[in-house]
């Protein structure tokens, strides 16, 4: 927050003499001795009075206007006011941010300025500022004989394909996008050679050809290539009519970060190009104004084209290129411009043309190198299945996005009664973060982004540790993290209202200990050089005390009635619209708890996730000799406690279902039923709600599935227990999660497998199979079949199965559909929900790799 409204501070004017002021006293004590006593003294006195009156009106008007200025200074810089006086819930937490480090600085910074940042276009090219020069990619497309723009990326656009083939997260990407007959390649690449700008130089190439399906007729293509300011800068348009014959420059422009900029257009193919310039402080709108633009010369000229007109200062302009397939356009930028020493020329000829085909050949082969080095594939798969781990890889690095913007977070209207909303705005902050899907899911998601840098972190530690320390600088002085972000105007248009507001009562799974845990095993085990080392126990040595309070948080705000218990808060206990109420805090949504949500609550796997937190904090406190330094935690007896078997068995273990348990108020029997409701409108309707039969009781919740899981997962059971063969059949049981395409999430014989939530929520983790949570399992399976005990034999026999099912399903689906998917049937194994999931799903590459975490 950049300050307040309300003002407390008072002040007052200490009154001072002037040479004014000092003439009229004297005229008052020594008048002349001309003027008589009387009547004649009364009217000096009253003169006198009247120019005092204005001087002392002067200076209080003067002294005003001197405080106002005082106040708005002091105000605008936050001196005003303590910080103490904020709400605590947007309050930062108090200690130095992780992204001030040093590693984070210098060359690491600028290697990492520009990028494909914005995941939720097609093609987007920005920087790592909060007001970037932006770059985006448009076009025509065809769908039920229409027209329609392409721009944001969008399920039902119903593209063959889209995605990147091969992208190394700093300097170079290549995509294929294929639409009916038409295929569209862009690439980027990024070079310092001879740059002066920060950041360096950049070159997008735009190859589009035709799949041969039009019987030798040539078909059109409309590309809308776009560069827009969001600080506002005004933009240079290169010509009025563009002649690429005579000039290459499309646009001009200086900004503070990179100098002098110029971004030009270069191609062998005959094409045609248009343009039109806008001013306004919006491009997630962009892809209307170009159809509005469209839509008036089409009804006036009756030509598809764009007008060849701008606004005033415009800070935006789009290029319309049109031409028969196939073409090829090169857009080269080249920044930090400074007269004839720039070398302008030399370096777009750099980006352009044979030059750049080599340059991106290069970058090619050393895609190809390093995925070798990372993840020795070559002998274990055939070529099939490297190009799904390939494409894995390319799209998690490629769907990396940067977002600036605020949090709003919940608040009851009734703490803040001179505003009608219920949510504050958190501190205006960035995130540098990978997502889970672009095309549904482009922003920030704080328990995905653990299993996501458990890929990233094997390809490039740096860009792991720049993303997490990005998510801990989030954290408030209470240590939460808002578990969604969704940060600043584009991606705000792409989220329903009602689900912006974060719950600062609600948490999310820990994961990113996940990937912290990882990293300190990856030290033990030597795989980093010396000075890579000590990047990383920097890293940690300063997030440690962000560390600690997040899992303060957690061990205050979400604890259980039980020493050694936890629920997940925010869950609805009101609600008859659910068939049981959601716990979206656990990442798990539907999955099945007590049907009665209370206090009494206790969720086995958030007492397991404690457990990893635990023993990670106890792992650094111990690397780094800061035990006594950090909070008053003792991290080893936590960690004790909560891998403690014989109590995890008592409050959680079910000897008749040979499976762990939530436990809460629950009852079997209830179901939704249709009934007639009256609205307040006194309109009858009838509406899908919750009926129970019986009186919910306190007990273990009889639901086996994922959650069910989570001490096999965290490895607590012993591997000599006869619990862990009980475990070992319910994996393998086909009738209760075994399928020949994965771990399905909820068991077949449950009451709520495959049970819609409520009338518009079908089953989401009550079935369908999820390749975090088997990639989890598949780790522990891998675990019990190395360790010495009776089941090791039976562990490998199961893991091997799984694995060659979860691979050899990924890959069937991904050349029948052309996508890796969120999830996959539990019946069919087809893939399910949202497409382009290369979040998590992208784990698929560590289970060819047979890569695993050390718990």
């Amino acid at each position: 927050m950049t300050g307040t409204s309300r003002r407390s501070a008072r002040s007052r004017i200490k009154s001072t003499s002037s040479p004014g002021g000092d003439e009229g006293s004297d005229s008052l004590r020594y008048p002349p001795p001309s003027i008589r006593r009387g009547k004649g003294k009364e009217l000096v006195s009253i003169g006198a009075f009247k120019t005092n009156l204005k001087i002392l009106v002067a200076l209080i008007i003067l002294g005003i206007v001197v405080i106002y200025f005082v106040i708005n200074q002091l105000v605008s810089r936050g001196l005003l006011f303590d910080e103490s006086q904020k709400p605590r819930v947007i309050t930062p937490f108090p200690a130095p941010k992780l992204m001030d480090l040093s590693m984070f600085q210098g060359d690491h910074k600028e290697s990492l300025y520009w990028g494909t940042y914005r995941p939720h276009v097609y093609f987007g090219v920005r920087a790592r500022t909060p007001q970037s020069l932006v770059a985006g990619l448009m076009w025509l497309g065809v769908k039920d004989e229409m027209y329609v723009m392409r721009h944001f990326c969008e399920n039902s656009d119903d593209l063959s394909t889209f995605g990147w083939r091969e992208h190394n997260g700093r300097d170079f990407g290549r995509q294929e996008l294929v639409e009916n007959d038409m295929i569209l390649e862009t690439s980027f690449v990024k070079s310092k050679e001879g740059s002066l700008g920060y950041g360096g130089d950049w070159a997008v190439r735009i190859d589009v050809n035709d799949k041969g399906l039009n019987d030798g007729a040539k078909r059109s293509a409309h590309l809308f290539f776009y560069l827009a300011d969001e600080g506002g800068n005004v933009l240079n348009l290169g010509h009025d009519n563009l002649d690429f014959q005579e000039s290459s420059l499309l646009v001009s422009g200086s900004r503070e970060d990179v100098g002098d900029w110029q971004i030009h257009l270069k191609s062998q193919n005959q094409l045609e190009t248009h343009y039109s310039g806008f001013k306004t402080p919006h491009i997630y709108n962009l892809s209307d104004l170009v159809q509005q633009n469209l839509a008036l010369q089409a009804r006036k000229f009756g030509r598809l084209q764009l007008s060849d007109t701008s606004e005033d200062s415009s800070n935006i302009y789009i290029f319309q290129i049109s031409g028969k397939l196939p073409f090829t356009i090169d857009i080269p930028f080249v920044s930090g411009i400074k007269g004839e020493s720039s070398n302008v020329e030399k370096r777009l000829s750099s980006l352009s043309g044979l030059p750049l085909s080599d340059l991106l050949k290069k970058k090619h082969r050393e895609f190809d190198t390093k995925f070798e080095e990372c993840f020795n594939l070559s002998e274990k798969h055939d070529s099939e299945t490297l190009g799904v781990g390939k494409t894995a890889i390319a799209n998690m690095l490629g769907g990396i996005g940067y977002f600036y913007g605020q949090s709003k977070i919940f608040v009851p209207k009734s703490t803040q009664p001179e505003s009608q909303n219920n949510f504050l705005l958190y501190w205006p902050a960035e995130l540098y973060t990978a997502v889970p899907s672009r095309p549904f899911f482009p922003r920030g998601f704080l328990w995905d982004e653990g299993f996501h840098q458990l890929l990233i972190w094997r390809w490039d530690f740096r860009i792991t540790l720049d993303i997490v320390g990005h998510w801990l600088d989030l954290l408030n002085i209470d240590g939460w993290i808002p578990r969604e972000q969704i940060l600043g105007a584009e991606a705000l248009s792409k989220v329903p209202e009602e689900f912006v507001v974060q719950y600062p009562s609600n948490g999310n799974p820990p994961t990113l200990f996940l990937v912290i845990r990882d990293l300190i095993d990856a030290i033990r085990m030597e795989k980093f050089t010396a000075s890579e080392r000590d990047e990383v126990l920097s890293f940690l040595e300063r997030a440690s005390v962000r560390l600690d309070a997040w899992f303060q948080w957690f061990n205050t705000s979400q604890t259980g009635k039980e020493i050694g218990s936890y629920f997940w808060h925010g869950r609805d206990n009101t609600t008859t619209r659910e068939l049981n109420p959601k716990t979206l805090s656990s990442g798990l949504d539907d999955y099945p708890r007590a049907s009665h949500p209370s206090e009494d609550e206790r969720h086995v796997d958030l007492r397991c996730w404690m457990y990893l937190a635990a023993d990670c904090m106890h792992s650094i406190t111990e690397f780094l000799g800061i035990e006594d330094k950090l909070s008053k935690e003792d991290y080893n007896s936590t960690a004790k406690l909560l891998s403690n078997f014989n109590l995890l068995n008592q409050m959680h273990y079910d000897s008749d279902h040979g499976a762990y348990f939530d436990f809460g108020n629950h009852t079997e029997k209830v179901k939704l039923i249709w009934k007639e409701v009256i609205q307040e409108n006194g309109h009858l309707s009838r509406q899908l709600v919750r009926k129970t039969y019986g009186k919910p009781k306190l007990k273990l919740v009889p639901h086996v599935g994922y959650v069910s899981f989570f001490p096999f997962m965290s490895r607590i059971i012993p591997p000599d227990s006869p619990i862990l063969e009980k475990q070992l059949d319910l994996i393998s049981n086909r009738s209760i999660l075994w399928s020949d395409y994965g771990l399905v999430s909820l068991a077949k014989t449950s009451s709520m497998y495959m049970k819609r939530n409520t009338e518009h929520d079908a089953p989401y983790w009550r079935g369908p199979i999820w390749m975090n949570m088997n990639y989890m399992i598949l780790s522990s399976l891998h675990h019990y079949s190395k360790v010495d005990g009776p089941y090791s034999e039976k562990s490998r026999a199961i893991y091997t199965e799984l694995r060659s099912n979860l691979i050899r399903n990924v890959v069937r689906n991904y050349y029948q559909t052309g996508y890796i998917w969120e999830q996959y049937d539990q019946a069919k194994g087809t893939g399910k929900g949202t497409r382009l999931f290369t979040g998590w799903s992208a784990l698929t590459l560590l289970i060819m790799s047979e890569d695993y975490p050390i718990f």
